[in-house]
């Protein structure tokens, strides 16, 4: 397992800082909009930050369960407590602090065996606890920040006045979503011994084709719905249904509940609908030119109904850059990707039980849970 580093600790703390920066501002454009009347958006927002917070916690706290299952019940008492105030990622944040301050800062080089055995397990207290966060940040992310982005945008097509504040949220939601992905795949790599490392060429490369892709697709979900909201609401459906059917078939065993797993898989179809997620660790190149493929011929298909159903919208000047935007970011999008599979996506894969088809039940459960919460959690 790679080593937590002075740098890594640094990202923590910056994306802690984008983590409450992006709270605060969630909650002062939703008050924005109640100034002006305008409360369906800002009960909207309010919706999102309220349902993605609620199933971070609860997947927070069942994590910290499993992991707890010999502690004493008082401790996990006021472990519930604070998830039930909606404060259960700070507690995993202290954490990731204290693990992540002496990993980086305090760990020396002694050959003496129990200080390297101190400093293993510190290491790999500090990979486990940010890997969780990162974890939590990624059901954030497609829970709240794409779609609260997705709104903004549409708002601005729809009105065609801009504000501060709504500048202002779609820059913190390109920045939310460009450090969870990449703070997600960098703990990926240190989780996974047979990953290779992430590193710099590889983080932009990846950064690049995640938000371009998924950029791209939200501003087409943007034109569909100033197409006709009815239309919008029953592809973003059909596409949740889609994604979490898939993932119905591919087995997961991410949970140890039976109801925790069919909440996961839930999560999962709403991830799948902005951006493609390989969870069994395999080889994705059948699937993800399918996934991509579907989003190119979408997006191609938006643009020419605007031609034949309202073509004097064509004229107007937020659809003229609304597409070249789309159009533009796509192919720059699907280039980065495969660059990134072609040049830097890691050839070997773990070969562990973790990724057996055949490891199924409690007991194939819990030794997951016991190596890597990952191993069962991957986006590629």
């Amino acid at each position: 397992m790679m080593k937590f580093t002075k740098q890594n600790f640094v990202f923590l703390v910056s994306g802690i800082i984008i983590y409450v920066v992006d709270i605060g501002v969630d909650f002062w454009v939703a008050s924005k909009y109640f100034c002006q009347g305008q409360y369906s958006w800002g009960i909207l927002i309010l919706c999102f930050r309220g349902l993605s917070s609620l199933i971070t916690q609860i997947f927070s706290y069942e994590w910290f369960k499993n992991d707890w299952e010999s502690t004493d019940t008082g401790e996990l008492k006021w472990i519930f407590l604070v998830h039930l105030v909606q404060c259960g990622i700070f507690i995993r944040y202290w954490f990731a602090l204290k693990y992540g301050y002496q990993a980086a800062y305090k760990q020396t080089s002694s050959g003496d065996a129990s200080e390297t055995d101190s400093s293993n397990f510190i290491q790999n207290q500090t990979i486990d606890a940010v890997t969780d966060i990162n974890m939590l940040r990624v059901f954030k992310t497609f829970l709240e920040t794409t779609p609260q982005l997705f709104v903004q945008i549409y708002i601005l097509m729809e009105h065609g006045k801009t504000n501060f504040y709504q500048y202002a949220a779609i820059f913190m939601s390109f920045c939310g979503i460009s450090s969870s992905i990449v703070d997600y795949q960098i703990s990926l790599r240190k989780s996974l011994p047979d990953k290779d490392e992430f590193r710099v060429p590889s983080k932009f490369i990846y950064l690049f084709y995640k938000l371009l892709t998924v950029t791209s697709w939200v501003l087409s979900l943007s034109l569909i719905t100033l197409l006709s909201v009815r239309i919008s609401v029953i592809l973003l459906i059909f596409l949740w249904v889609c994604g979490f059917t898939w993932t119905l078939k591919q087995h997961t065993t991410f949970c140890k509940s039976k109801k925790m797993e069919y909440l996961y898989r839930t999560v999962v179809g709403i991830i799948l609908i902005f951006t493609f997620f390989n969870i069994k660790g395999r080889r994705t190149k059948v699937c993800i030119s399918i996934y991509y493929a579907t989003h190119i011929v979408v997006t191609l298909g938006i643009l020419f109904v605007y031609m034949f159903w309202k073509p004097s919208i064509i004229e107007g000047i937020y659809f003229i850059i609304v597409s070249i935007l789309t159009i533009f970011s796509l192919v720059l999008g699907i280039i980065f990707l495969v660059v990134y599979y072609w040049h830097f996506h890691p050839t070997v894969y773990c070969k562990t039980q973790a990724f057996s088809d055949e490891v199924d039940g409690v007991a194939g459960q819990k030794d997951r849970v016991k190596t890597s919460r990952f191993q069962n959690f991957l986006m590629q």
